[in-house]
Order: structure tokens, then C-alpha cells, then sequence
């Protein structure tokens, strides 16, 4: 007998929402099943980027993730499961129609909220359909991010905003990049200091956004009056464009944030470096956040 503890699988999935009511399902011929799509995470894969990358394999369709849900778990062969879920909304033309069936999912649905309450195989999912719907379904993403880890002080002679990213720093920002594009981020706004710039570099590099660089960001120059205006004007701006614009991140300071989470009216969580928060908004109110480690 396996004195080894029951495995526990991490999965990821999204309830995605589409035109006239509708949500999207898979039916699985190994088990008969329709459900969400959804999938095991790969080894050191964060859940929001396995939830994107499953919907994509299992759909053909990309998705951009809105709001958290509760994550349900339950018992299989191999143990235990996690399986973390997010709304979603589809990027690009939804239709399913051109399909080609495999022997994981041999189709793909857009089916009516209500016919899905019924379709559905498990309670479970009728669950977190229900509360899916319970959140608003188009809701637009603001990330706040401290910059990932720097040079320290000590070590460095010359001046304070042209301080790089250590080793450790760069392999932050460059797992930042799946994660960011989870949430279709496309409008970069940093603090001009190098740490800040060097953190959103890898994503500006792989999804050809430009990042705005402001001094009105750095540690130097940034004023609580003048953070307050700038944070609400770019996120005015992504609130007003069409959601094909997609989200926006900001990259600042430990001491500037404050004044960023007071322009957003949300209590300032301490963000470590390479840590970030999620902001989900709709209508000018924030309807629910997720705050990141760093990679």
C-alpha cells in the first residue's frame, strides 16, 4: 500500500459568455460530459494562464478572463481537484461552427444560459454558472503592478531612476507576459524609471503595445495631486474605448502606489515587488479584484 499522500490536480477553466445570452460548452466522449472548458495546469504554469491556454486548445477560440469565481473541488482517480475559474469573454469572431471534433472534445456549443442549466452534466457547474452570472459579464481590466526586484540602493552609484532589474527581476517580468495577455492588456503605462520600464518590457516586446513612460510615476517626481489626475485619466480613457481596446496595467513604486490605489478607491494591499492587483470594472465601479504574487 502507497504510504504517499493523495494527489492533489490543479486545473483551470472559464465560464465564457457570449452574444444574446449564451455560454459556451464542450462535450467530452470519454466521459459523455458537457461542461466548461477547462484543464489540468502544466508544471509552474499559473492558473490564469492554463484557464486561457485550455480554452483556446479545447475551442479554437481566445479568450480575454473577467472576474473570478469560487473554485470548485472534488474527488478523482487521482485524488483530489482544484479547479480555479474566471468569466471570459471571447477575443476575436466567436464562432465555433468550423469545429473540427477530436477524441478530447468532440463538440463545442454556444448554448443559452438556460438551456445550459440543463445541459450541463454537473451540479457543480450549474453552481458556478449561476454565479457567474450573478457578476457583471462585460467588465473592463485595470492592473496595478509594482516593479519587479532591482538593483538595491547600496549597490548602486549612479542615479536612482536609471537603476536595472536584477537576474531575479528579469525572470519576473518575463512571467508576467502569459498573465498580462490573459487579461488582454493593451495599454501600458509606466513610471520612466529603468526598474519600471524593464518589468513591462518583456510584454511590450510580445504583444507590440507601447509603454507609456511617465515621470509623474517615478519616486522622484510623482506628487499625490498629480498621481490622483494621471490614474484617472487613463483609466477614464480604457472605461470609455470599445472593449476590443482591452485592459490597462500601470507600473510604479512601493511609495507611489498609495495614491494609485486611492485614484482607483481601493484599500492598498502592500504589494510586494512583481506582485499585482487585478481590478475588475464596470460602469466606473470596481466589481471585484485579485491580487497576484509575483512570479
Amino acid at each position: 500500500m502507497s504510504s504517499g499522500s493523495p494527489r492533489d490536480v490543479q486545473a483551470a477553466g472559464v465560464v465564457v459568455f457570449g452574444r444574446r445570452g449564451s455560454v459556451l460548452l464542450v462535450h467530452r466522449p470519454k466521459y459523455d460530459d458537457w461542461s466548461f472548458p477547462k484543464g489540468k495546469l502544466d508544471p509552474g504554469e499559473r492558473a490564469t494562464t492554463a484557464a486561457v491556454r485550455e480554452v483556446e486548445e479545447e475551442t479554437g477560440l481566445r479568450v480575454r478572463l473577467g472576474p473570478p469565481l469560487g473554485g470548485q473541488r472534488y474527488p478523482v482517480r487521482e485524488g483530489m481537484k482544484t479547479v480555479h475559474y474566471w468569466t471570459g469573454r471571447v477575443v476575436g469572431d466567436p464562432d465555433v461552427s468550423g469545429y473540427a471534433p477530436n477524441a478530447e472534445i468532440d463538440d463545442v456549443a454556444w448554448v443559452g444560459v438556460d438551456e445550459a442549466a440543463r445541459v450541463l452534466t454537473y451540479e457543480r457547474d450549474v453552481a458556478t454558472l449561476h454565479e457567474a452570472l450573478d457578476l457583471p459579464r462585460k467588465t473592463r481590466t485595470v492592473v496595478v503592478l509594482r516593479h519587479a526586484v532591482a538593483r538595491s540602493k547600496r549597490s548602486w552609484s549612479r542615479k536612482d531612476s536609471r537603476r536595472p532589474l536584477v537576474a531575479a527581476g528579469e525572470r519576473q517580468a518575463e512571467r508576467l507576459v502569459p498573465v498580462l495577455a490573459a487579461y488582454d492588456v493593451r495599454t501600458l503605462v509606466s513610471s520612466s524609471s529603468t526598474r519600471c520600464v524593464q518589468t513591462l518590457d518583456p510584454y511590450s516586446r510580445e504583444s507590440a503595445a507601447p509603454i507609456e513612460e511617465l515621470d509623474g510615476l517615478t519616486e522622484e517626481s510623482a506628487t499625490r495631486s498629480g498621481v490622483r489626475r494621471l490614474v484617472r485619466d487613463r483609466v477614464q480613457a480604457v472605461d470609455d474605448a470599445p472593449a476590443r481596446a482591452g485592459g490597462l496595467v500601470l507600473c510604479t513604486h512601493r511609495p507611489v502606489l498609495p495614491w494609485v490605489f486611492e485614484a482607483l478607491e481601493l484599500a492598498d494591499p502592500g504589494l510586494e515587488k512583481g506582485e499585482f492587483l487585478v481590478a475588475h470594472r464596470r460602469k466606473g465601479v470596481v466589481v471585484a479584484t485579485e491580487r497576484h504574487r509575483a512570479g
